[in-house]
């Protein structure tokens, strides 16, 4: 189990929930922190889904050397 979070947004930002999450699963995705499926759950969304919106945040959908690769196909 994780931890919860409260965070209060400015409304200039103009983000629904879903959004931050999912910029945030994108760049936790892309920083190595999480696994393409660990983001996606984040995000509420699909792999794909997620895969789809990486790049609107910069983020490459492969980003990770052979090992990283190896883990990635072990997911479920």
């Amino acid at each position: 189990m994780g931890k919860k979070i409260t965070l209060e947004v400015p409304d200039s930002l103009e983000m629904d929930e879903k959004e931050l999450m999912m910029m945030l699963a994108a760049h936790l995705y892309g920083d190595g922190k999480l696994s393409m499926g660990h983001a996606a759950e984040i995000a509420g969304v699909s792999k794909r889904t997620l895969m789809e919106n990486l790049g609107k945040y910069g983020v490459p959908v492969y980003n990770y050397g052979a090992e990283g690769m190896k883990n990635e196909l072990r997911e479920p």
